[in-house]
């Protein structure tokens, strides 16, 4: 029998069928993997199930991207204006790399809560209420008359910035095929990466020409741009049907199921290790720059454009290969790049002095290789929750922003005495991500 169902894009054609109760979890994990989905047709039996296919919008991994950016935006383009804030403020440079980790802290918490909300009242109400809160949180930055007030404001765009990042990983999820999502995951990354680059660049020129408090004014503007592209061009792409309960007790329930997944865990805890073996070096710009490098607040695209360079060609290769092999044999090359580019990190910090060549040609490698395993590694972590991708997509991105905050906060205030001690700061932390890999769990039907 063929029926037609509003998903939320346009009605489109479906299949109703009975499923026999003792194999619905298979088929529901099998319809995953093909791109469909099994949901209850509340108006019929408990065990009649439709299955449907949802087209994916036009330009959505472009704007999937551009909310993704708000991230590395809000991290990366005050780091050139440290010394004047510092200066203003009358803080040193360990207390103001905390706001740093006040801003990844709140992202953190603030995922675990806005994901289940994404998958309860959808994808584009969650991003709209994110941006209202991003935008009034980054005028307010610009404003404070004090650090305290700054760090509020700092803390206050964490919380926001997390809806954007969990929705928009979702909603990849929801509309594409397993090898196609990794594809569409590519590309997000592709266009993902270009904001460390261009973040510091811009935020230099800004600082330059009207003082740190512009940084915070163009980030305000640069939410109400994504604000109107996803109002104008992103339906929701999560069917009413498909809305899950947001009651505390369901809530705790599918977190309690996320938190016992062998697998799950594994990948998200790997994907937090070796992006943070990155991230050290991002949060830690600030001393490699100025310090180390002797440069100043207009050369940090000197390390950011190559790092970057990396991760576009690993996601572009990323996405080449999406049809051509496994995912896991994908992550197997990824984690061989960054595995070499880290040994050759720690090799030049101990036997060379600090140059600008040999200080950023391992971090290419290294975010080459970043490139290639994340796209792969995000999809294999929500399909162990079908039906919970927002949940998903949270819990991985709260442990990974958790992980960069205690970077900031304590691994770069540690380590960034000396540049070998970050080097191999870095290659411990993705031996961490190497040693979970190699004892990930095979894949397996979701109970969810």
């Amino acid at each position: 029998m063929v029926h037609r169902l509003q998903t939320g894009l346009t009605p489109i054609p479906v299949h109703i069928f009975k499923i026999n109760p003792p194999v619905l979890r298979s088929l529901q994990w099998l319809a995953s993997l093909s791109g469909k989905i099994l949901i209850p047709d509340q108006s019929l039996k408990s065990e009649v199930y439709v299955s449907y296919p949802q087209p994916p919008p036009r330009g959505l991994t472009i704007i999937v991207a551009l909310m993704s950016m708000i991230g590395p935006f809000t991290i990366d383009s005050y780091l050139p204006s440290f010394p004047a804030i510092e200066a203003d403020y009358g803080i040193s440079r360990a207390l103001l790399s905390q706001s740093l980790g006040f801003y990844l802290v709140a992202f953190a918490l603030s995922t675990l809560v806005l994901g289940p909300l994404a998958d309860r009242l959808g994808r584009r109400r969650v991003i709209f209420g994110s941006l209202l809160f991003y935008i009034a949180a980054s005028i307010g930055c610009a404003l404070a008359d004090n650090y305290s007030m700054f760090l509020f404001f700092r803390l206050l765009q964490g919380a926001a910035a997390g809806g954007n990042l969990v929705s928009g990983r979702a909603m990849i999820r929801d509309v594409y095929q397993p090898q196609d999502a990794q594809r569409a995951m590519s590309r997000v990354m592709m266009m993902f990466a270009v904001a460390p680059a261009i973040a510091p660049v811009i935020g230099g020129w800004l600082h330059n020409a009207f003082g740190w408090h512009s940084v915070f004014y163009f980030l305000s503007v640069y939410g109400v741009l994504v604000f109107v592209l996803v109002l104008w061009r992103v339906p929701e792409t999560l069917a009413p049907a498909l809305r899950q309960s947001f009651h505390p007790l369901n809530v705790a329930r599918v977190y309690s199921r996320t938190l016992v997944h062998r697998r799950f865990l594994s990948l998200i805890f790997m994907v937090a290790c070796y992006f943070g073996g990155m991230f050290l070096y991002i949060a830690g710009a600030p001393t490699l720059i100025f310090d180390f490098l002797k440069l100043d607040s207009t050369d940090f695209a000197v390390m950011f454009i190559p790092m970057v360079a990396g991760l576009i060609f690993g996601s572009w290769l990323s996405g080449r290969l999406a049809h051509r092999w496994t995912m896991d044999r994908s992550v197997r090359l990824a984690l061989k790049l960054m595995f070499l580019g880290a040994v050759l990190n720690v090799a030049q910090t101990l036997w060379l002095p600090p140059m600008i060549m040999t200080s950023i040609a391992p971090l290419l490698l290294y975010t080459c290789g970043i490139g290639i395993a994340l796209p792969a590694v995000m999809v294999m972590a929500l399909d162990c929750f079908p039906h919970h991708r927002g949940t998903a997509s949270a819990l991985q991105g709260s442990v990974q922003m958790m992980t960069n905050a205690v970077i900031a906060s304590l691994a770069v205030p540690l380590l960034n005495h000396l540049p070998s001690h970050m080097a191999l700061g870095q290659l411990l932390l993705l031996g961490i991500a190497i040693l979970l890999w190699w004892r990930i769990p095979s894949a397996s039907p979701s109970t969810l």
